[in-house]
């Protein structure tokens, strides 16, 4: 199963974007790739910072998200 590594820094009023129709994240893996997600997936994930820290993505095949995971906040 394939995996990509993404650092994020996304700041409270940048995530309150995805209030106002902005449904996706595009992000750069560490090996590189751009990765395309929906913002939904990070809502586990925000604090009154934002949503700062390493995450895994897990992906089938056809790099369809299968998982996402928080490595370190």
């Amino acid at each position: 199963m394939p995996q990509l590594v993404i650092d994020l820094w996304i700041t409270p009023e940048e995530y309150q974007r995805s209030y106002l129709g902005v449904r996706t994240v595009i992000a750069t893996a560490r090996d590189g790739r751009r990765v395309q997600f929906p913002v939904d997936i990070l809502r586990p994930y925000v604090t009154h910072e934002g949503v700062i820290g390493t995450f895994l993505l897990r992906v089938d095949q056809s790099y369809k998200l299968i998982e996402m995971e928080r490595l370190n906040p």
